[in-house]
């Protein structure tokens, strides 16, 4: 009998936000952001995952880490700065307990938030040991979860798709994250963005790389168009296998019932009342301390609307809007993967859907528990939730497509990425490009400190190629950091080719520079070395 089968993949990325104490409450918005993913994000996925593993349930998920996210996780500097956060967020909620107290709805929620904090503080040091990726990795080795590998840096792949040397730098580092922060090899590889241009598959495949994921377009509008569509994966010609997704568009968060995360508390006190949360002279920021729901809007914005039980956020009724959307969901999908198996007949038919941060917290503090729900009612329904290779046992009977180049950002084109608002960037991208690939020709049996000056440049080129900093700048989320990030590690660069060129550098410099940027400790310039 056919089965029905849906991969899930949860893409967990994060721009290489790092400081030091001398400068960390000078970003203590950015620095933030990483900090509320660990409290709201990676913490509870781990304990989804634990769960899941408890119950011994018929699941398997997807798991994408980028190498930038994974190094401020396994930064001992980064844990210490996550763990003075907690504490002073702890603080502050004990102060918001005591000032709400007065409102019973609006204390619950206090009181509700209060005790995940001290929660995640308890499973951050006593259970998994400050050490989240080495729990990641062993569900990997377990089996529970998969493990796809990505450009090191997160890096938009169509717009170097004619640079072989970049594309194979970006992969290797990827593939070896994995290998460094997980102890596992991964058989698969994300695209950012999903961005595909012909042949990036060359380069995958000369790395071992078994599949990947393409949006729909490359799949339906291609030379040859897949007679499964995207209900099976197929092969390009030199065998690297091919998911579709299925392109999601969820909107459950709008939802009435759903906390608002626009209204955090902490913009609405007063900068004393925010004490030890946000210090005097740093930026607001916000504390996860939401007591109202999405029919609460500015318009409402006074202290009688503000106690106002209809405006008040209740998990309850959330947890019971969770079910109808999860449901529905669900529903929708089993219709699609049904109407499939009725033209197939006699064929295993599959579907992919892919998750972020975006979907699952930024835009939906319910997203993971919806989520849970999600992958409970597939098996429920008698649909497989399993991983990408599970679904390859015949993969040479996979029909061979040539894939179209498509994106899932923006109108399927990546077009945010090159914009009128960033596309300045690109030309010192290639232009850098072009100089790193001539640099590890120029020097490929140098030792000493030339070395360490050719590791540092190339640190520097893969963050200054994070697509990352162009998104930010395309969505105006914090678009003074991004372009600042950028043009450091750009000048960065150039200050390491201008000094191999005059034979002269700082080691003062040189020093400061890789201990401020710890990322990638096993660096090679040699990896953008031309392959022969």
């Amino acid at each position: 009998m056919a089965t029905k089968n849906i991969s899930m993949l949860v893409n967990f990325h994060h721009p290489y936000i790092r400081h030091s104490d001398e400068t960390a409450s000078d970003y203590v918005k950015e620095n933030s952001l990483l900090f509320d993913k660990i409290t709201n994000l990676y913490i509870p996925f781990l304990n989804m995952i634990s769960k899941m593993e408890t119950e011994k349930l018929d699941a398997k998920i997807a798991v994408v880490f980028s190498t930038p996210l994974c190094s401020l996780l396994s930064d001992e500097e980064v844990i210490r700065q996550y763990e003075i956060y907690l504490d002073n967020l702890i603080d502050f909620g004990k102060k918001e307990v005591s000032r709400t107290k007065n409102v019973k709805e609006i204390n619950k929620n206090a009181v509700q938030y209060l005790e995940k904090i001290l929660e995640t503080k308890r499973y951050f040091k006593e259970v998994y040991e400050e050490d989240l990726l080495k729990y990641f990795g062993n569900y990997a080795k377990k089996g529970i979860i998969e493990i796809l590998a990505t450009c090191g840096t997160y890096m938009f792949m169509p717009h170097y798709a004619d640079m072989s040397e970049i594309l194979n730098a970006q992969v290797e580092t990827g593939l070896y994250s994995v290998r460094h922060y997980f102890g596992v090899s991964a058989e698969g590889f994300y695209l950012p963005e999903l961005g595909y241009a012909p042949g990036i598959e060359k380069v995958l495949r000369m790395y071992g790389v078994n599949y990947t994921i393409l949006p729909s377009q490359s799949f339906l509008l291609g030379q040859v168009v897949p007679e499964k569509g995207i209900f099976a994966p197929a092969r390009c010609y030199n065998c690297l296998s091919l998911f579709a997704t299925d392109p999601l568009k969820l909107e459950y968060f709008n939802n009435p019932v759903y906390k608002n995360k626009n209204k955090d508390i902490a913009w609405e006190l007063e900068l004393d009342e925010l004490k030890p949360f946000i210090k005097k002279g740093q930026a607001r920021t916000s504390s996860g301390f939401c007591y109202w729901n999405n029919s609460f809007n500015d318009s409402d914005m006074n202290p009688k609307n503000m106690k106002k039980s209809e405006f008040i956020y209740n998990q309850e009724n959330a947890l019971s809007q969770i079910e109808l959307d999860s449901e529905d969901f669900v529903s929708a999908y089993k219709e699609k993967l049904d109407s499939a198996s009725s033209i197939l007949k006699d064929t295993d038919v599959s579907m992919t859907c892919v998750f972020d941060d975006q979907m699952l917290l930024k835009n939906w503090d319910e997203g993971l528990v919806w989520f849970e729900s999600v992958v409970r009612k597939f098996i429920s329904e008698g649909i497989k939730v399993t991983s990408f290779s599970e679904l390859l046992f015949d993969k040479f009977s996979l029909q061979k497509i040539t894939p179209y180049f498509a994106s899932g950002s923006a109108e399927s084109y990546g077009e945010d990425y090159l914009s009128s608002k960033n596309g300045w960037m690109i030309r010192y991208l290639r232009k850098a490009c072009e100089r790193i690939v001539d640099l590890a020709g120029r020097f490929p049996d140098d030792t000493g400190l030339k070395v360490r000056l050719l590791n540092l440049g190339s640190k520097e080129l893969l963050l200054a190629l994070s697509s990352e900093w162009a998104k930010m700048i395309e969505t105006n989320d914090y678009p003074e950091y991004a372009e600042k990030a950028f043009k450091d590690s750009i000048i960065a660069f150039t200050a390491v080719f201008d000094a191999l060129g005059s034979n002269t550098v700082s080691t003062e410099w040189l020093c400061n520079l890789e201990k401020e940027h710890p990322i990638f400790p096993w660096m090679n310039f040699r990896i953008f070395s031309k392959k022969h």
